[in-house]
C-alpha cells in the first residue's frame, strides 16, 4: 500500500521520518505513555530510530499504516492502522504527547484515520477495532466520541513491557453511525 496523508483543519498525518525520532524519542519518557501501549519501556533512542524503517516497511507490506501527527509541522502524536487482513480489518491505535493531551488533537487525527480506514478511497476496511488497557479511560473516550461500540473485556489480552492486562475492545463498522455510543464500562 501507498502512503497517505491525511489533513484536518488542525494536523497534517503523514510518514514518519527520521527528522521525527527526536520527538518520538522525547514523548515515549511519558510512564503514561510507556504503562498504556507497547512502546519498550524503557525506552531508548535506538528505539525511536528501528521504528521509522519499521512504519516504512509495515506500509510496503501492506500490513499497516502509520502516521505521525504533526501541529503546525511539529510531532505531537503517532496514530496508525495495525493488523490490517486481506479480509478486510484493522485495529486502530495512537498516543498524544503529554504536552499536547486534552485539546481534542487525538480525536481529530483519530476521526480522518477512521474515515480513510472505512472508506472506499482508503483501505476500504470492513471493520475496524480499538483495544486499550482495560482503565485507559483517555483512549476509550476517543473511541467512543468516534462511534465504536463496546464489545466486551479481553482478559490479559494486553501485553507489554509491564506484562499482561485486561483491555477492553470495541468495534466500529463501516454503516453504522458515528455518534458517541453508551459504554457500560464508562458510566455512559
Amino acid at each position: 500500500m501507498r502512503p497517505v496523508t491525511l489533513t484536518t483543519e488542525r494536523l497534517e498525518l503523514s510518514v514518519p521520518t527520521e527528522a521525527d525520532v527526536d520527538a518520538i524519542f522525547a514523548a515515549c519518557q511519558d510512564p503514561t505513555l510507556q504503562r498504556y501501549t507497547t512502546v519498550p519501556s524503557p525506552y531508548e533512542r535506538q528505539h525511536a530510530e528501528g521504528f521509522i524503517g519499521y512504519a516504512a516497511t509495515r506500509w510496503q507490506d501492506d500490513l499497516e499504516a502509520t502516521w505521525a501527527i504533526r501541529e503546525g509541522g511539529a510531532l505531537v502524536g503517532m496514530i496508525g492502522l495495525n493488523g490490517i487482513t486481506p479480509a478486510g480489518a484493522g485495529e486502530i491505535g495512537y498516543w498524544m504527547a503529554a504536552p499536547h493531551r486534552g485539546r481534542g488533537l487525538i480525536t481529530e487525527a483519530a476521526r480522518a484515520v477512521v474515515d480513510w480506514g472505512l472508506g472506499a478511497r482508503g483501505a476500504a476496511l470492513a471493520r475496524m477495532e480499538w483495544r486499550a488497557v482495560a482503565g485507559n479511560t483517555g483512549s476509550a473516550s476517543v473511541a467512543r466520541k468516534l462511534g465504536f461500540r463496546y464489545e466486551g473485556l479481553l482478559r490479559r489480552a494486553a501485553a507489554n513491557s509491564f506484562g499482561r492486562d485486561d483491555a477492553w475492545i470495541a468495534g466500529l463498522l463501516p454503516a453504522d453511525d458515528r455518534m458517541p455510543q453508551p459504554w457500560p464500562v464508562l458510566g455512559g
